[in-house]
């Protein structure tokens, strides 16, 4: 029986992780020969090319796109195994790479990390902060906080708490376009669209009653944080949560709007890559955000 060429999936894996040979032969200890020979070797047995290769790019062959993914977790699952075997013996220790949303990440999580990392001087923390939903595996993450309704998928998904979502608007908007009296009424009313909270704007009102309302305004954008000047001028009505809202609502800038009708809730769930094999110092962190974000 032929093995399988765990080299040449673990330099394929870097190549894609680093958008380049010749960064990835830095990374790897290697020459740019050896990663250019791994990965052609890899090609000839698969019987397919991976990679467009030319002066100025490379990137990924259709073939090649879901074999990364895989390529990734292959190499992503045997560092795992043997840091897991190293971990009994020692402190956590190492790099621990974190995704979270932006406005979320700044409030909320990075106050939290620096509070972990004064309990464990040996872990090092980079912590990726954007709105846009980055792929954990591809993109070499070993966590991820998510605010969202999540899709199935093969990433394992811890949900930590609910956050509630609120609809608003600046009391000089109101004043010019009047209250929406019902859910429905919105369809006439200048929306504000937070684009990562996806497809229509849901709400439960009394008895069980549910109304869905598809946002259409001036503005949209995938950070709540970009909507808030609009917002606090009084160009439309938006659903955002808690967290970029808090002091807006407590000092009276922007008012809650049909309190009967409630925005659905989102979840915030903490995911991490599909090996069950997580090194110590992963462990521990996700032990301390799940306990201080619930």
């Amino acid at each position: 029986m032929r093995l399988p060429d765990f080299e040449a999936w673990a330099i394929f894996a870097t190549v894609v992780e680093h958008h380049s040979f010749s960064a990835a032969a830095d990374t790897l200890g290697l020459s740019k020969a050896t990663v250019s020979k791994a990965v052609s070797r890899l090609e000839g047995h698969l019987g397919t090319s991976l990679f467009h290769r030319t002066s100025r790019r490379l990137a990924l062959t259709e073939a090649g796109r879901p074999l990364a993914e895989q390529a990734a977790r292959i190499l992503a699952e045997a560092r795992a195994a043997e840091e897991s075997a190293q971990d009994g013996a020692r402190l956590p220790a190492g790099r621990i790479r974190v995704a979270a949303p932006m406005s979320f990440g700044v409030v909320n999580v990075a106050p939290l990390l620096a509070e972990f990392l004064a309990d464990h001087p040996a872990i090092e923390i980079e912590l990726h902060l954007s709105d846009a939903r980055v792929d954990i595996v591809a993109e070499g993450f070993d966590v991820a906080l998510r605010i969202a309704t999540l899709p199935d998928s093969s990433l394992r998904a811890r949900r930590l708490c609910g956050i509630g979502a609120h609809l608003v608007a600046a009391p000089a908007y109101l004043e010019r376009y009047g209250v929406p009296k019902h859910p429905t009424d919105l369809s006439t009313h200048r929306l504000l669209g937070y684009t990562n909270m996806t497809g229509p704007w849901r709400f439960a009102g009394p008895g069980g009653a549910e109304v869905f309302v598809k946002a259409s305004g001036p503005l949209s954008a995938n950070s709540g944080e970009a909507l808030l000047p609009a917002l606090l001028s009084g160009l439309g009505i938006a659903r955002l949560p808690d967290f970029i809202l808090g002091e807006h609502l407590a000092s009276g800038a922007v008012v809650e709007i049909l309190p009967d009708w409630r925005p659905a809730e989102i979840g915030l769930h903490l995911l991490t890559p599909p090996s069950p094999l997580r090194p110590a110092r992963v462990e521990a962190l996700m032990t301390f955000l799940t306990e201080r974000l619930r």
